[in-house]
């Protein structure tokens, strides 16, 4: 509505002879006395047209003539008020239920192609409740953009080379020689974790102590191949399905480094320096300088990342949005640096910082889990609270906000639960439903629908259409968790207050087809969030 009613005053403003080009704000306002909608356009253009607003809202109101609207207010200092007509409402039900699953999808983006990039988890240990953060909230922005009409992909980058693939490969080593009767440390950087004991014990006992003489490629292989699995299934079961896997083997493949180092040291932004060949980060926005090739000939991680954001600009990718946990932030600038020395707009790349994540239970932050003794696993976080509630939680927090996962609240089976709020609104209406016995038909036109709780229900299902843009544009999914949650509580509200199924069939079939409506809006909005609602609770 808030996209009709901007054309609507964009076309008075043509009529007025008025040219302006900024934003147009529509608000909701906070009293119901001053209408459905509000513009403050009147007040914004006192200094352009040095005139009164009054006067300057008179002037617009006069040129606007829809049938969408009772009554068009100014109030002062300069205000316009919308109030709707409510058929415009009450006809929506309709426009819900024939498109069903397809309400609330837009064409916004129109077919820009967006490369998301999130997760990215090192093959050398299990994901944590970061990565779940992470996971929910790229795979749900995701979603939102593919229903505005983006063309997205998914991708996981596996950094399958370097130093911590190399530590990975001497800790299974170092584990499976233990165990076959050789005590081995494990490297300075080694890892502890209790999944690394297991692919040595798995080895032992399938091959005992065959595979000693085994060199450090084998275990590398087997260790990312192993734990890469194991990170795909458990993204699998959180609902996360990636377009694209693109291993960091490949990129230097297809990318070959010395050239980018060239091209960087020909456009006069490297230097040398005790060895090592250095990035003026400086010069580009960062705060220092970065080496890029050490000493010792080997590159830091910022060379194969550069090589990386290359391979997916040349892919043909109009926007790539990046989600890094909170201390990659000064790595954004030196990122971002390199892609503009090398010739590529950097504001193709947009990276989201998200931050910390605290588990708390009994109001105490919850440190250590039981099964690995370091930190609580996305599948431990999934057996616990399931994961409606796991996607529902991360998602309903902005991504630069830090976060406690209330675990007792999670699980909790009351209304305080907002996933069990919002779930019990889609079972409850699922339930009336699927228990009546009589015949649902299609309604031309709504008559006995009037009561302010209804039109509160009417007002949230529309304004479906505007949150998912506004969710789109502004990349920011807690905006679909807020949305559904006022859904279900105008349903649940307009439960409280009124009969559904009364001796008036034609008012029963009325509010059938509206809680009808609710249903289809409910599930469409979950949907965007990978909450899948229950039918039955």
């Amino acid at each position: 509505m808030k996209e009709k009613i901007r054309e609507i005053l964009l076309q008075s403003l043509k009529e007025n002879n008025i040219e302006y080009e900024e934003d147009i704000i529509i608000e909701n306002p906070n009293k119901k006395d001053n209408g459905d909608y509000s513009t403050n356009l009147a007040l914004r253009l006192t200094k352009l047209l040095h005139k009164n607003p009054l006067e300057i809202a008179q002037n617009i109101t006069n040129k606007i003539n829809s049938d969408l609207f009772t009554k068009v207010e100014i109030a002062k200092p300069g205000f316009i008020n919308f109030y709707m007509d409510k058929k415009y409402l009450l006809d929506n039900i309709n426009t819900v239920l024939n498109l069903q699953e397809n309400y609330g999808r837009n064409n916004i983006g129109n077919h820009k192609r967006y490369n998301l990039e999130f997760v990215s988890a090192n093959p050398t240990g299990i994901l944590h409740l970061g990565n779940a953060r992470g996971g929910a909230y790229g795979d749900s922005l995701a979603r939102i953009l593919r229903f505005s009409g983006y063309d997205v992909t998914e991708e996981y980058y596996v950094n399958d080379a370097g130093n911590q693939v190399n530590n990975l490969a001497l800790s299974i080593e170092a584990r499976y020689k233990t165990i076959c009767g050789i005590p081995t440390d494990l490297p300075e950087n080694g890892y502890h974790g209790q999944e690394i004991i297991e692919i040595a014990k798995n080895l032992y006992n399938e091959h005992q102590d065959t595979l000693l003489n085994e060199n450090i490629e084998y275990y590398k292989n087997l260790g990312i191949n192993i734990l890469l699995d194991k990170i795909k299934k458990v993204l699998k079961d959180y609902r996360i399905n990636y377009d694209v896997y693109t291993s960091e083997k490949s990129i230097y493949k297809t990318h070959p480094i010395p050239e980018i180092i060239n091209k960087l040291t020909t456009n006069g932004y490297t230097y040398e320096q005790e060895g090592a060949t250095w990035l003026k980060a400086s010069e580009l926005g960062d705060t220092k300088d970065h080496v890029l090739v050490k000493a010792d000939g080997l590159y830091t991680y910022l060379v194969p990342d550069i090589a990386y954001h290359i391979d997916k600009i040349e892919r043909g990718y109009d926007h790539l949005i990046d989600v890094f946990g909170t201390d990659h932030h000064g790595y954004v600038a030196r990122l971002k640096g390199s892609l503009k020395a090398l010739g590529y707009d950097p504001d193709i790349l947009d990276v989201k910082l998200l931050q910390l994540v605290r588990l708390v239970s009994n109001g105490e932050e919850i440190k250590m889990s039981k099964r690995t003794g370091k930190i609580v696993s996305l599948q431990e976080l999934i057996d616990l609270v399931g994961v409606n509630a796991a996607r529902y939680f991360f998602v309903s927090r902005s991504l630069d906000t830090q976060m406690d996962f209330d675990l007792d609240l999670a699980t909790k089976k009351s209304n305080e639960n907002p996933v069990y709020y919002v779930s019990y609104a889609y079972a409850r209406i699922c339930n009336i439903l699927n228990n009546y016995e009589g015949k649902i038909t299609n309604v031309i036109e709504y008559k006995t629908i009037n009561s302010p709780e209804a039109y509160n229900v009417l007002e949230q299902i529309y304004k479906f259409n505007e949150v998912v843009i506004s969710a789109a544009t502004k990349e920011l999914p807690h905006l679909i968790t807020n949305y559904v949650y006022d859904l279900a509580e105008s349903f649940h509200s307009l439960y409280s207050k009124e009969r559904i199924i009364t001796e008036d069939k034609e008012k029963t079939n009325e509010y059938l087809n509206l809680i009808s409506a609710v249903k289809v809006t409910l599930k469409n909005a979950l949907d965007l969030i990978g909450v899948i609602p229950p039918e039955k609770m």
